[in-house]
C-alpha cells in the first residue's frame, strides 16, 4: 500500500510517500502541481477533541466537525484543513484519512485529564486536558521499545517549536504536560505554556489581544526577542541566558513530574527538531535529576545523531535521542484503517 503522508504545521507543509516497507520514495516540503497516484492519503490533524480517538476516513460531515475545533488549535487546524482541500484536488479519487495528535492521550486517566473546575462546565463544554504532538509521542515510544524492549516506564520530550512531554506506561500514554488547547505546559518558541490563570485574568483586564500574546509573542519570543534557540544558546547576552534558564528550569521540573506520574523511569527520549539537535538543551533538562537515575556521557550527547543513545554504557536509565517520524506513525495507523474498510467517527 502506496501512501501520502501529509503534515501541516503552523509554518510549514511536509509531504512524504511511503511504500509498505517505510520506506520513503518521494518527498516535498510544499505543495507540487502534481502528485504520483497512492493508494490513499493521511492527513496530520492536531486536535480531534472528545469525538476522534483513533484514524478516520474523511467524510464531509467529519470535516465539518474538525473545523468547529479551529478555536481550539488556531495555529494548526486552519492549516491542515487547508491542506485537506489542496491534496484532495489533486487526488480526488483515493480514501483520505485523518489521525490525531490528540489521539494518542485518550487513555490519560481521569485524575490527570480533568480540570478541577466547576462540573457543569465539564459537562457543557467537554472540558478535560487533552494533550497533544501525539503522534510523535506514539512514534516515539514505540521506536524505544524496539531499542530497549525491556522498558516499561518512558518519558518523552518532543522539543520544537512546539514543546511537550508525554509519560507512557506499556504503550499508552498516562500524562502529558499540554492540556485543553497547546498553550499549557512548557515554554515554546512563541507560546507561554503554563501561567497563572489569576495573572491571565488580570491581564485581560488591561491589555488587548491577550489570547493572541500568549500564543504568539510569548514563550522565547517574548523573553528575549527572539524564537530561535540555538541562537540563544550561542549568546551572552543577559536576556538571552534568562529566557534559556527559563525554559530549562520549566523542562527539568516537567520531566520530575511526568515521572511521577510513571512511579520511576526505563528510559527518556529526546525528540523533534530542538530534542535531536541541541546537546546543550538535553544537558540542561536532566541536570539535578540523578536522583531519577538520568544522567549523559558528555561525548556521546555532543556527537549524537538520531538514532542513538547518549547515556554512559550499561546506564540504570538509557537516554536516547529519536528522529521524529511522524511520517510513518501516519502510515502505520492508516494502514490500519485502510486495512479494515474503518470509515466515520470513532
Amino acid at each position: 500500500m502506496l501512501l501520502l503522508t501529509v503534515n501541516a504545521g503552523s509554518s510549514s507543509l511536509r509531504l512524504r510517500v511511503v511504500d509498505d516497507e517505510d520506506q520513503v520514495v518521494a518527498s516535498w516540503d510544499a505543495l507540487p502541481d502534481s502528485l504520483p497516484a497512492v493508494d490513499g492519503v493521511v492527513h496530520r490533524v492536531v486536535h480531534g477533541g472528545t469525538a476522534f480517538s483513533s484514524p478516520v476516513v474523511l467524510t464531509p460531515e467529519v470535516e465539518e466537525r474538525l473545523r468547529a475545533l479551529t478555536e481550539l488549535a488556531p495555529l494548526h487546524q486552519p492549516k491542515s484543513l487547508a491542506a485537506m482541500d489542496a491534496v484532495r484536488a489533486r487526488l480526488p479519487g483515493v480514501p483520505h484519512v485523518a489521525c490525531f495528535d490528540t489521539a494518542f492521550h485518550a487513555t490519560i486517566p481521569a485524575a490527570a485529564a480533568t480540570y478541577a473546575l466547576p462540573a457543569a462546565w465539564t459537562e457543557r463544554y467537554g472540558l478535560r486536558r487533552f494533550g497533544f504532538h501525539g503522534l510523535s509521542h506514539s512514534w516515539a515510544a514505540r521506536r524505544a521499545q524496539d531499542l530497549h524492549p525491556q522498558v516499561r516506564r518512558l518519558l518523552t520530550c518532543h522539543l520544537g517549536a512546539g514543546a511537550s512531554l508525554c509519560a507512557v506506561l506499556d504503550g499508552r500514554s498516562v500524562d502529558t504536560t499540554m492540556g485543553f488547547t497547546p498553550l499549557e505546559g512548557l515554554v515554546m518558541a512563541t507560546r507561554s505554556g503554563s501561567v497563572d490563570p489569576g495573572l491571565v485574568l488580570w491581564l485581560a483586564a488591561r491589555e488587548p489581544d491577550v489570547e493572541e500574546a500568549l500564543e504568539k509573542r510569548s514563550g522565547l519570543l517574548g523573553l528575549a526577542g527572539s524564537a530561535d534557540l540555538a541562537a540563544l544558546l550561542a549568546s551572552d547576552d543577559e536576556t538571552a541566558r534568562l529566557a534559556v534558564a527559563v525554559y530549562l528550569h520549566r523542562l527539568r521540573a516537567g520531566i520530575a513530574a511526568m515521572a511521577a506520574s510513571l512511579g520511576g523511569l526505563d528510559a527518556l527520549v529526546f525528540t523533534g527538531g530542538v530534542g535531536e539537535n541541541a546537546p546543550a538543551v538535553r544537558a540542561g533538562a536532566i541536570e539535578g535529576l540523578g536522583f531519577l537515575g538520568v544522567e549523559l556521557d558528555p561525548a556521546r550527547n555532543a556527537g549524537a545523531r538520531p538514532d542513538a543513545e547518549v547515556s554512559p554504557e550499561g546506564a540504570e536509565v538509557p537516554v536516547l535521542v529519536l528522529h521524529a517520524r511522524e511520517d510513518l506513525e501516519l502510515a502505520r495507523q492508516a494502514r490500519t484503517v485502510l486495512s479494515a474498510g474503518a470509515a466515520g467517527p470513532a
